[in-house]
């Protein structure tokens, strides 16, 4: 391995040589015992994994589907005690599947579709994220048939499905960023120079604050909305340093306890090409009147950069509310792709110190010469689950700080 520290690698599985991972990682603990992973994979032809880690330290698949065509991506998914939903998004607007598929994973090994919510249309791709904690309402980033924006980049909005009744989800509430849509009051924002859209990403709710939705939206920045009437959700305020950064947020999570914001800007472009991509804390006391204190420390971009593929900030652990989950506003873990898993300390939020940090060497396989750590998620004993975007597949590993 590259580095190591703060933690040890207690176990790694390659997925049955399909170790390419998207955003979608979640522990399901099953009613005979035992606990899987389910992660959704960065692209065809597999669909979704799942792994039993009943044993953290021996991960072995029990289950693995097949995309049905090479031109869709389940990119992520999420768990709610014997369901899953799972995002469909395409390489192009007007193909299909386009939208959600909820699936009965009582039995792991034989998942079974429960019903399938279309997202397709003339100007969709479909669902690039969804959020299902509660088993009430699934919050998603995704087009539809009859969502028309100015810009093809601008094309999924944040909407809102009921499926207290899983086998007929209806949607209940949308939202986009004025400007964006034909027929808006309002002007088209301008273009960053690195024009990567204005449209939804991570669309969190918390069980802490029901009436609020934690909204990324790429180039146009992140929004804290009011969601208590969720047929009109409603701006309370936003924050976006793009420009002059370069775009692309990605997460918005709040620390509840510490009232504090975390902003992750992706980067989506290989060897710094769009650097710098940050993660930010914001102070959120008024969330009305946010102010940035600190970004995350990074690692030198001169050693990273030129490593092979993207270096930048991706995703953190988001704290789901569930039990199979570790929950911290103090420690935060992150992934910077060809900079591994990060954790950080934010005890003092205006100097968070990284104590913990695992760069694997580049796996087999993969198309560029370095790890690209995708995704990670945290069980509530704070075992480390990181999942790389390529070849490398699943790695385990214990805190030791």
């Amino acid at each position: 391995m590259d580095l190591i520290k703060g933690m040890r690698l207690i176990g790694h599985d390659l997925l049955d040589g399909w170790g390419g991972i998207g955003e979608g990682m979640s522990i399901q603990a099953t009613r005979d015992g035992r606990r899987i992973m389910w992660l959704a994979h960065e692209g065809p032809p597999k669909n979704f994994t799942g792994v039993d880690v009943t044993d953290p330290r021996k991960p072995r698949v029990v289950v693995q589907t097949d995309l049905p065509n090479m031109h869709v991506r389940s990119n992520s998914l999420e768990t709610t005690g014997d369901l899953m939903a799972v995002a469909y998004q395409t390489l192009e607007p007007g193909q299909t599947p386009a939208g959600l598929e909820i699936f009965d994973i009582s039995n792991p090994e034989s998942p079974r579709s429960i019903s399938y919510f279309d997202c397709s249309g003339p100007h969709s791709r479909g669902v690039h994220q969804l959020w299902f904690v509660d088993g009430e309402y699934i919050h998603f980033a995704g087009g539809a048939a009859d969502f028309t924006p100015h810009n093809q980049l601008d094309d999924q909005p944040y909407r809102i499905l009921d499926v207290r009744d899983p086998s007929r989800p209806v949607e209940v509430g949308r939202w986009w960023m004025p400007g964006t849509a034909v027929g808006d009051a309002e002007s088209p924002p301008e273009r960053l120079p690195i024009d990567t859209g204005f449209r939804g990403h991570n669309t969190n709710v918390y069980p802490q604050r029901p009436d609020r939705a934690y909204v990324a939206y790429i180039d146009g920045g992140g929004y804290v909305l009011d969601i208590s009437n969720k047929s009109t959700p409603r701006v309370v305020s936003h924050f976006n340093p793009n420009p002059p950064f370069p775009g692309f947020t990605h997460t918005v999570m709040p620390l509840f306890s510490r009232d504090l914001l975390v902003f992750t800007h992706e980067c989506v472009l290989d060897d710094g090409a769009d650097w710098p991509k940050l993660t930010w804390i914001v102070d959120a006391r008024r969330e009305d009147n946010l102010v940035p204190l600190s970004i995350l420390p990074m690692p030198q971009v001169e050693e990273y950069a030129g490593r092979g593929g993207r270096f930048g900030c991706h995703n953190v652990h988001e704290n789901p509310p569930r039990e199979t989950s570790f929950q911290s506003d103090t420690l935060l873990f992150s992934t910077l792709f060809n900079g591994g898993v990060r954790v950080h300390d934010l005890s003092d939020p205006t100097q968070p110190k990284e104590v913990a940090a695992f760069v694997p060497s580049a796996p087999k396989g993969s198309r560029v010469p370095a790890a690209q750590i995708n995704d990670v998620y945290v069980d509530e004993n704070a075992i480390v689950y990181a999942a790389d975007r390529h070849t490398g597949g699943l790695y385990v590993l214990e805190l030791d700080i």
